[in-house]
């Protein structure tokens, strides 16, 4: 004996028809396998419109999405050009100012109307020119350095402080904190020539990709500074763009910095350089490191030196450099 085929349509008139017969609704939407609010759905739909209830209905949204009527659609794209540079917002201004009485389509509406058109010029997004190098994990001291610029700050008297750092990879030695007015690379100049006089020069200096350690127009993203480094023999090491942790040994250091040196901030800059000073000593000298095993460096070592690095010469930069 074949299957019988059951229909939705079929189900919805037999469940009708019992409905109608006098069974009550609680056990007959049981025995069917349907909820009651559905059960009352299906007889209400049958008391409005017959038959024709029983037959599945589009579920085609009753309104569409960014869809108006011809005629403002029209006008506005007559708006935008007869004003190309205007964007949506202005577009929807310009049509309340025309039109007072009709009601205003939402922005994302009105942008949508002028995409579908051809009216929108699309931005391509901006590669970042500068990549990340290969970075190195070495174990001795002046092997590599980390240089960045901490977070910019107000000082008392409204100017801004950007302390430029330096930091020794392996033994965590803060080389340089030196509080600069701004990020021009002829500051940036002086700071690691003082550095390279007291502390010889490092095989390798590990830096993000803004300003002045690369340039984006320059080749390979070099800019005067690192060239300058690689005339002297240093090697250079970018972290990828938007990747902070792969510097992640300097950036801890500028979060100490931050709560112990900066808040809150110094009345001007001679006192906020003082303050830096003081905050290298305590944490060279004074401060237990987690990653050394709770050690600090005795007040005999002033600074890790290399054989190899220390004898290097140090030659001046082609770029005037003096102090902000």
């Amino acid at each position: 004996m074949p299957w019988k085929e059951c229909h939705v349509m079929d189900e919805r008139l037999r469940f009708v028809a019992r409905l109608l017969e006098g069974e009550k609704m609680a056990p007959l939407c049981a025995a069917f396998g349907i909820s009651r609010k559905t059960g009352y759905k299906i007889f209400e739909r049958y008391k409005d419109c017959g038959l024709g209830a029983f037959t599945d209905r589009s579920r085609r949204p009753y309104r569409q999405a960014n869809w108006l009527p011809a005629p403002l659609e029209a006008t506005i794209v007559r708006l935008k050009r007869e004003y190309p540079g205007w964007g949506a917002p202005k577009i929807r201004e310009k049509l309340r100012q025309q039109a007072p009485g009709v009601h205003l389509p939402a922005i994302s509406t009105v942008h949508a109307v002028l995409d579908r058109h051809g009216l929108v010029k699309r931005r391509r997004r901006r590669r970042p020119a500068v990549a990340g190098t290969a970075l190195s994990h070495p174990a001795e001291p002046n092997a590599l350095w980390c240089a960045d610029y901490k977070g910019e700050f107000q000082l008392g008297n409204r100017q801004y402080c950007y302390p430029l750092t330096i930091t020794d990879f392996a033994s965590r030695y803060l080389l340089t904190c030196e509080a600069l007015s701004t990020t021009q690379e002829q500051f940036a100049f002086t700071v690691f020539e003082r550095t390279f006089q007291e502390f010889g020069l490092p095989h390798a200096i590990r830096t993000d990709n803004g300003v002045p350690f690369a340039s984006r127009h320059a080749l390979y993203g070099l800019s005067k500074l690192a060239v300058w480094w690689l005339r002297l023999g240093i090697r250079i090491e970018r972290i990828e763009p938007g990747q902070p942790q792969q510097n992640g040994r300097h950036e801890r250091m500028h979060l100490t910095l931050k709560r112990e040196a900066t808040r809150p901030a110094e009345a001007n800059v001679l006192q906020q350089q003082a303050r830096f000073d003081a905050f290298v000593e305590r944490y060279n000298q004074e401060r237990p490191h987690q990653a050394l095993g709770c050690r600090c460096r005795p007040p005999s070592i002033r600074a890790p030196r290399a054989s190899t690095g220390a004898s290097r010469s140090s030659p001046t930069p082609t770029t005037t450099s003096r102090s902000p």
